[in-house]
């Protein structure tokens, strides 16, 4: 059995949950009303897209550390 690990983005929504994202598989979007929930949803999703990679015989991402940088701009 292997393991995968992913860099998974949490953003908080304003009415509540999270947005679940992972940087090296864009296709993953998904929510979660806990941040358990939302890393259950997290899971499952890049679960789903491997079994799907490994059994059409298709690359297995690699992880992507994403950066975060704030930007002021001046209007």
């Amino acid at each position: 059995m292997n393991v995968y690990t992913y860099t998974t983005l949490f953003e908080p929504v304003e009415e509540g949950g999270y947005n679940v994202t992972v940087s090296a598989i864009p296709e993953i979007c998904t929510f979660g009303q806990t941040i358990e929930e939302a890393r259950e949803m997290a899971e499952n999703a890049i679960r789903c897209y491997l079994e799907s990679a490994l059994e059409g015989k298709e690359a297995i991402p690699v992880d992507k550390e994403p950066f975060l940088e704030r930007i002021a701009v001046r209007l």
